[in-house]
């Protein structure tokens, strides 16, 4: 990849997205922050300008935008607030699921109703004892004829009340290990389905994450994703498109801080100058700017892999995992320019502080993104 130059049209998708994020979603970040309010309007213009679900192939109703493209529209979003995005990732990734390997009845039939009206999915992976190690997965999947019987718990589900469908990754041969886990569509209405409250979290307050209770959830077994014990490799596949995507509104997330720190940085005055001009402080921001590039050249890396079909597994992982960190230290950063002002719910850079150590745990915690790096330079499973 030796031309990093955006077309035209990628630029018209890229300022579409920063018009809508700081027009219309980061002058509402705060409130919804403190509130904790699911923003349906704002999601309603982002479906209508075409902000979500773009992913999905056009056969279905979607825009079929390459990764790279859907990178430019992540990090604006992340630049307006995560928490609002946080919805938009999970539609992301369950989509991604059905796209690397759903057939066509199924994408038809679950990936269209989103393109159509606005309308929400959730992936649900993580359990109480399960989530960065796969194998204890305690969610089952029982095949009793043509159904199987789902039963188990999942936890943190982004788009847990409001998702129309749910994929979900369950255990249907706990003596397989990565052969064991199978991928499953599950209807959100089915009755046997417990909803629990809306969790209250440190950041993505906008997001609305809760635990799903399958007590016998019955599923045909036309709504199984690929084969039994192809789970763990449409994980892989989905989160092959999706976390350039997670690494880029960390991006933004991170660009947001800067950009806060940097208009702090040029009105405080101590010592009779701006603070910018401080060493110290402009060191500071020299770090969050050259950070923040190489974060984003190590998204636009993964996702070029991926649209061009190459092996990028690894880069995924290191441009997810590079990204989220480097907002989490540029989020801190921000905090430290602004003095005891960042430490005051009344400025804006403690949110994205928040709002940065949950990316670092969603979706693979950045140590289990390590781990995994690791073994795969290592040739090791």
């Amino acid at each position: 990849m030796t031309d990093f130059k955006i077309s035209d049209e990628q630029k018209q998708y890229q300022q579409l997205a920063r018009d809508f994020a700081q027009k219309e979603v980061a002058p509402e970040a705060g409130r919804l922050d403190h509130s904790g309010e699911f923003p349906t309007p704002l999601y309603k213009k982002a479906w209508e300008l075409g902000l979500m679900n773009v992913l999905i192939p056009e056969e279905y109703g979607g825009l079929g935008l390459k990764v790279l493209e859907a990178c430019l529209i992540s990090e604006e979003m992340g630049a307006g607030c995560t928490g609002f995005g946080a919805a938009l990732e999970a539609n992301n990734l369950a989509a991604a699921a059905l796209i690397v390997a759903g057939n066509e009845e199924q994408k038809k039939r679950f990936l269209q109703p989103l393109t159509q009206e606005l309308s929400f999915a959730a992936f649900c992976l993580d359990e109480r004892t399960a989530g960065s190690d796969l194998f204890d997965l305690k969610c089952t999947a029982t095949r009793v004829g043509d159904e199987y019987v789902i039963q188990g718990q999942k936890l943190c589900v982004t788009n847990g009340v409001t998702a129309r469908w749910h994929c979900v990754i369950a255990c249907t041969n706990p003596e397989a290990e990565h052969e064991g886990l199978t991928a499953f569509i599950v209807p959100a209405e089915n009755e046997n389905i417990a909803t629990g409250r809306k969790l209250s979290l440190l950041g993505h307050r906008a997001s609305d994450s809760r635990n799903l209770t399958f007590q016998g959830v019955k599923v045909p077994a036309e709504f199984r994703i690929g084969e039994e014990g192809e789970g763990l490799a449409i994980c892989t596949k989905a989160f092959k498109l999706t976390r350039p995507l997670m690494g880029s509104a960390a991006v933004g997330l991170a660009r947001s801080a800067m950009e806060h720190a940097i208009r702090y940085a040029k009105e405080r005055n101590t010592f009779g100058t701006p603070i910018a001009n401080h060493q110290a402080v402009g060191f500071m921001l020299a770090d969050m700017a050259k950070d923040i590039e190489a974060a984003r050249l190590l998204c636009w890396q993964a996702a070029w892999l991926a649209d061009n079909g190459l092996p990028g597994t690894r880069e995924a992982a290191i441009a997810r995992t590079f990204a989220v960190d480097m907002a989490m230290k540029v989020a801190i950063d921000a905090v430290q320019v602004f003095g005891g002002y960042g430490y005051s719910c009344e400025y804006p850079v403690e949110k994205l502080m928040r709002d940065a150590k949950m990316m670092q745990i969603q979706h693979g915690t950045s140590t289990l993104q390590k781990a995994a790096i690791g073994r795969l330079m290592a040739g090791v499973h």
